[in-house]
């Protein structure tokens, strides 16, 4: 982060003599010299700089280690081997019916990261107890968009357990869900909800995804046909192709809302990276990069609503893109950069850290899905001090 004049100034006048900086000449020392004492002072500042913001703002694996405990000693809470995370840090409310399916995946991020059986343990009791608050099936619930980030949730689940009954579980409601959704309407694509308003990124990307893992699971082409489909309805109709602006969806009558949100950006890139669509992945992730961010850093979220796990969403997809196709070059500093920032935001009473980096986390009331961004950031982001002893 760049210094202002006044704090190099300050700095240059803990290590330069009084009298250096208060005259503008000094007796026996050229102009030159004076230069280079000036030259000299400044690197010594910059490198000063350079090496405490690393250090502070440096995280490591026990530190990604750290935020998830953290989450979950918050919000995790299980009863006769049912789980489910509370919505906030006051009352017993359950998160709601996709944000817990979301943080689902933000456990399975972490066991890819860690290989902690223990993990898989507790993705399992949060299945047992999600089933039993919603059902094995979800005609009732009108967001289509829900039922397809679960489907993602329990494929990826079924892909790293062979638990036969996630499988049957995200199938099921696929198909369901797909057969209510799917129209020729637009030219394709899936509409948001059952009173078929709009069709949005937010259920087209999800369902692309959730489609193209079903076909891996299950090895039934259809699914990777409805994937393709998918996606390129979502190219041509909500895709910028000379931005990588991917607006948010297009209305009965054809309007187009084409402001971008982060976890639009990232599912697309997901699905394209699955799909070998590289040219625009790479151009969804770049404007991701490049114009949704304020000095780098990720947009804030509302931490109580929806947008409190965009940021999560849009990096694991990114991140992945970035680590399937060797971009790291390109992507890898912005992306530690976030998550140093979402390390340092912490609250130091418990960990916490919500959406709004690199705010500081405030005292009082947390949220669940608010805070879950921070969490999958340092789970998928490779840590920047991996020599670092364990500090926890």
């Amino acid at each position: 982060m760049a210094k202002t004049g006044w704090y190099v100034e300050k700095k240059l006048s803990a290590i330069l003599p009084l009298k250096f900086m208060q005259q503008k000449s000094v007796q026996n020392l050229t102009v030159q010299t004076s230069w280079r004492i000036h030259a000299v002072g400044i690197a010594l500042i910059l490198l000063m700089v350079g090496c405490c913001s690393s250090t502070v703002w440096a995280f490591t694996a026990a530190d990604a280690d750290a935020l998830f405990d953290a989450h979950s000693n918050a919000f995790y809470r299980m009863t006769n081997g049912r789980a489910s995370y509370l919505k906030s840090t006051k009352g017993i409310k359950p998160a709601d019916f996709w944000t817990e399916a979301e943080q689902m995946e933000m456990v399975l991020d972490a066991y890819e990261r860690t290989t902690n059986a223990q993990q898989l343990v507790m993705f399992t009791n949060l299945f047992r107890g999600f089933l039993a608050e919603h059902g094995a099936t979800w005609r009732k619930n009108p967001y289509n968009d829900d039922i397809m980030w679960t489907v993602i949730a329990l494929t990826r689940g079924y892909l790293l357990t062979g638990n036969p009954r996630f499988l049957s579980v995200a199938q099921t409601n696929f198909d369901l869900c797909y057969a209510r959704a799917a129209s020729t309407n637009l030219g394709g694509g899936l509409w948001w909800k059952v009173d078929v308003r709009s069709k949005n990124a937010c259920v087209n990307g999800p369902g692309s995804i959730a489609a193209f893992l079903l076909g891996k699971a299950t090895g039934k082409a259809d699914y990777f046909t409805i994937a393709t489909n998918l996606f390129l309805w979502e190219r041509a109709t909500l895709f910028d192709a000379t931005t990588g602006n991917i607006s948010d969806s297009i209305n009965e009558n054809g309007r187009v809302a084409r402001f971008a949100l982060t976890y639009n950006q990232g599912t697309f890139v997901g699905a394209a990276n699955f799909l070998g669509y590289t040219n625009e992945a790479q151009l969804a992730a770049t404007y991701t990069m490049n114009r949704m961010c304020r000095d780098g850093y990720l947009p804030p979220g509302g931490e109580s609503g929806d947008g409190g796990g965009f940021n999560g969403i849009g990096v694991r997809w990114i991140a992945k893109f970035m680590n399937d196709r060797g971009e790291q070059a390109t992507f890898e500093p912005w992306l530690q950069k976030n998550a140093e920032a979402a390390w340092k935001g912490r609250r130091s009473s418990d960990n916490l850290s919500r959406c709004r980096w690199p705010q500081p986390t405030p005292d009082g009331e947390r949220f669940s899905w608010g805070c879950s961004s921070a969490v999958v950031m340092l789970q998928v982001v490779r840590p920047t001090d991996p020599a670092k002893p364990d500090l926890k």
